[in-house]
């Protein structure tokens, strides 16, 4: 690489910090200039290593992430830029690092903020070692057709607009990490085009200078035009008159300095950058550019006429020979982000997955449309949740309560059961929270909480059928079917289940009708005749009553016998009885309860003394 060059189509570069936007942008410019491969070959990022997925075109790459410097510089000895996206308190070290490292040439310091005494130390330290810094306070700098630096020259669609997929014969370099987009695209439609253009950054001290960028842009055979931007404050345009006097910058140079505003504003003005403020006449926008006309420069009345004295330059080098205008080309088309493009309604993407009763895109997500705070303000309560996401309906607080009351109920039923069974077994084998949990939700079926489920289908069965009570037990005895929700170990007709009781009293306090029940009552007066215990027991009082509830709620049938197959009336039990499973895990453990091995003897070993021989 020639002494003037910062960058080529070969530029390999690190980029210090997570910036993956800005990662993703640099290699979209890569692909779009038809580069053989990426520019970036690693993000330094000391928070974490492993590797970041990019894309190059339409394929994914990935990128590693490194977590130091020197790491870095020994996995890749071939790069030798530096974007350093570190923020102000760390950036003067790790500059100040990378300049110690053989193989990095030149670092672009995107910080705001950095203090002038640590801004002077950088730029004293870089040229002792002959190293090149851009910044700090800069966006950076393009290569047009080779390499850019971060976010340099904004979006792929104004870095297409402005040609700098390809290189053109002008060399730009200004203050303005902002007035560098306009400039680009300036040059694109006065020129054939931008060859590399720098910001120089907008602090007071900056690693190099306009003149610095200049004078490499006069050893370049490549650029024939020079094109600068000053800025009002400090003295540095009036080197630049003096290497246009000394000789030492031949080619053509347009040039303005901007804020000739400045004098008609009352008082000192200080404009958006740290060094744009004039101490003194000298310092003003209107002297340099006066200093810089005497010099030879083209330098325009005003902002207003700066493409103007663009064009007429570059016609002239084009008219007299010294410039051949630049072939165009169509540069690949970058692929747009998925995310952008459904943002912008320009695709159409089949979804795999289907959600109607809950939102999380927006502010504050919802439950089947309730935003979550209406939830939480309202007093919604676990019932008016369950009645969103499982029905997908704001319920009455009388269904509210009730829902709640079932989970109460069923909540637990002590350690003896399968369920609380095996959570404890588990616990005390040292398994985890969530894996006794399951171990005991597993056993619910058939012959443990499922006959809430089977309750419902039951009676519903023969009241839909128009069996009267008698006629009802008769068939299900028929058919060998023991009915379900019937029955209870230890409760009877003289000693009823309070359990039941309260949620009877209830119903027929606040349900409008309750026809389900009133038929499984019915049943029930059959079912007792014969044997005291054949009561309506707490699985089957929930099961009708859902129904009951259901129906009042407005729903049909077909949803109800839908609700049904599905399990929903055994998944509150399940809910509700998780409560009571988590209470035995925790007791387990506070109780500090060992293994668990069952009794002996309370075990029937029927074993033979010997297996029976076969042939």
């Amino acid at each position: 690489m020639k002494d003037y060059e910062l960058f080529t189509r070969d530029t390999k570069a690190f980029v210090y910090g997570s910036q993956t936007r800005a990662v993703q942008r640099m290699l979209d410019f890569d692909y779009m200039c038809r580069r053989d491969s990426p520019s970036v070959v690693a993000m330094i990022t000391p928070e974490r290593g492993g590797f970041e997925k990019f894309f190059w075109g339409t394929r994914e790459i990935r990128i590693p992430r490194i977590r130091s410097i020197g790491e870095a510089v020994d996995l890749f000895p071939a790069a030798d830029v530096l974007v350093n996206f570190a923020s102000q308190r760390s950036a003067f070290d790790v500059t100040m690092e990378a300049l110690e490292a053989d193989t990095i040439w030149t670092i672009a310091v995107i910080a705001e903020g950095v203090p002038e005494r640590q801004a002077r130390i950088l730029a004293a330290a870089a040229k002792e070692k002959r190293k090149w810094i851009i910044g700090p306070a800069t966006v950076g700098g393009i290569k047009a057709g080779a390499f850019k630096i971060g976010n340099t020259a904004g979006t792929m669609e104004n870095i297409r607009m402005a040609k700098l997929y390809r290189p053109g014969s002008v060399g730009f370099v200004s203050v303005s990490g902002g007035m560098s987009n306009e400039a680009y695209n300036i040059i694109a439609r006065t020129t054939d085009g931008l060859n590399e253009g720098i910001a120089i950054g907008g602090d007071a001290y900056p690693g190099s200078t306009l003149l610095d960028h200049l004078l490499r842009y006069e050893k370049n055979p490549e650029i024939k035009l020079l094109v600068c931007l000053g800025e009002v404050g400090g003295t540095a345009e009036y080197e630049i008159a003096e290497a246009m006097k000394d000789g030492r910058i031949k080619k053509p140079l347009v040039i303005w300095v901007t804020g000739t505003c400045a004098k008609v504003l009352p008082g000192q003005v200080q404009f958006g950058h740290a060094g744009a403020k004039a101490g003194s006449e000298i310092e003003t926008a209107d002297a340099k550019n006066a200093a810089l006309r005497e010099a030879g420069a083209v330098v325009p009345d005003s902002f207003d006429d700066y493409h103007l004295r663009i064009k007429e330059t570059y016609e002239r080098l084009v008219a007299d020979g010294t410039i051949t205008p630049a072939v165009d080309f169509d540069p690949p088309q970058i692929p747009m982000d998925y995310k952008q493009a459904v943002a912008e309604g320009l695709i159409r993407r089949p979804t795999h997955f289907v959600s109607t009763i809950c939102d999380e895109r927006g502010e504050v997500h919802s439950y089947a449309g309730v935003p979550i705070d209406d939830v939480i303000e309202e007093r919604y309560g676990i019932g008016g949740v369950i009645g969103l996401l499982w029905f997908k309906r704001v319920i009455p607080p009388h269904a509210r309560e009730f829902l709640e009351m079932v989970i109460q109920i069923i909540a637990d039923h002590g350690p003896a059961v399968s369920g609380a069974h095996n959570t404890i077994v588990a616990a005390r084998a040292g398994k985890d929270l969530l894996s006794s949990l399951v171990s005991g939700i597993l056993t619910i079926g058939p012959r443990f909480g499922g006959a809430v489920n089977g309750a419902a289908e039951h009676f519903l069965y023969g009241l839909r059928s128009n069996l009267s009570p008698r006629e009802f037990v008769d068939a299900m005895k028929k058919k060998n079917v023991r009915i379900q929700g019937i029955g209870h170990r230890l409760h009877t007709v003289e000693n009823p289940d309070k359990r039941v009781e309260i949620l009877k009293g209830f119903a027929k306090e606040n349900f409008r009708a309750t026809p389900l029940l009133d038929y499984a009552l019915s049943v029930e007066e059959v079912t007792t005749k014969k044997k005291a215990n054949l009561i309506l027991n707490v699985d089957g009082c929930i099961g009708v009553l859902l129904v009951d509830l259901l129906k009042e709620l407005g729903f049909g049938d077909d949803e109800i016998d839908r609700m049904i197959a599905m399990g929903t009336f055994n998944a509150l039990f399940v809910l509700g009885r998780s409560i009571g499973l988590i209470g035995h895990y925790f007791d387990q453990n506070r109780l500090e309860q060992g293994l668990y091995r069952h009794p002996l003897d309370d075990i029937l070993y029927d074993v033979p003394e010997r297996p029976e021989e076969v042939g």
